[in-house]
């Protein structure tokens, strides 16, 4: 008789199978949860420093792909790396390698936000630092910040999963494969040359200084407008460049700025 026989017979209980108990109540026994197999710790990982540990856990976990989406409709969509990824990727390789990642501190912060149906949320930003602790008992620290909003009471741990994932990915220096933004070529569109006739109002203003009609005439001068005509303060044609310079020394001769 084993354990569960003897325990029922000392209740008094007839004993029943697992396949009676599961039709009894309609619910299925636990799945038989397995890890892929990722080795032994060697004697040479059970005295590596926390950070050379952590380096084994970073070359085991080589890429994890953006493959999950967000649609939020209005608010936009996007593919991103959830934390259920990243602690499928990480929580392995930390179990193989001997590394223990906790938290040590919570600091949050907390504000209501108003939506545009006129509801409120509960916004939580939180920076947690993290203890990485490696096989030979030494640690080193780091920090993440989340930030996350909820009108159900959950914002503080979404904000914590966020934290976390933060920190594998960011810790862990783990790429996406996706191609480089850097990668992507393209030419800016020249600006647009400002012509001479644009100038004509600031450069009869008396309040305009020396030092911008300088400027003025060098802007004039990169583009080759010097010899534009134009319409003066008088009302008479004059170049540009012509009209800058002596304007200039007439505001210079009276005592001008």
């Amino acid at each position: 008789m084993g354990l569960r026989e003897n325990a029922a017979a000392a209740a008094g209980r007839t004993p029943v199978s697992t396949e009676q108990a599961v039709n009894a109540v309609g619910v299925l026994p636990a799945p038989n949860l397995s890890e892929p197999d990722l080795g032994d710790l060697s004697k040479d990982a059970e005295a590596a420093p926390a950070v050379v540990a952590w380096s084994r856990v970073m070359g085991e976990v080589r890429a994890i792909g953006k493959d999950q989406r967000f649609d939020g409709g209005n608010a936009g969509r996007f593919n991103f790396r959830g934390v259920d990824l990243a602690l499928n990727a990480f929580g392995p390789a930390c179990r193989k390698h001997g590394v223990v990642v906790a938290p040590v501190k919570i600091e949050p912060q907390y504000r209501d936000i108003s939506t545009k149906n006129g509801g409120v949320k509960r916004e939580c930003t939180v920076l947690v630092t993290y203890r990485i602790f490696g096989p030979a008992g030494d640690y080193f620290d780091t920090q993440a910040a989340g930030e996350a909003s909820d009108s159900g009471g959950r914002s503080t741990p979404k904000a914590q999963s966020i934290a976390l994932r933060t920190l594998l990915l960011s810790a862990g220096l783990v790429p996406t494969e996706d191609r480089d933004a850097d990668a992507m070529e393209f030419e800016r569109a020249e600006s647009p040359v400002r012509s001479a006739a644009s100038y004509v109002d600031e450069i009869c203003n008396p309040h305009t200084s020396a030092g911008r009609l300088r400027q003025i005439h060098y802007e004039l001068n990169s583009t080759r407008q010097l010899g534009t005509l134009v319409t003066n303060e008088v009302g008479e044609e004059e170049q540009i460049g012509a009209m800058v310079v002596r304007i200039g020394k007439e505001r210079a001769a009276g005592g001008g700025q």
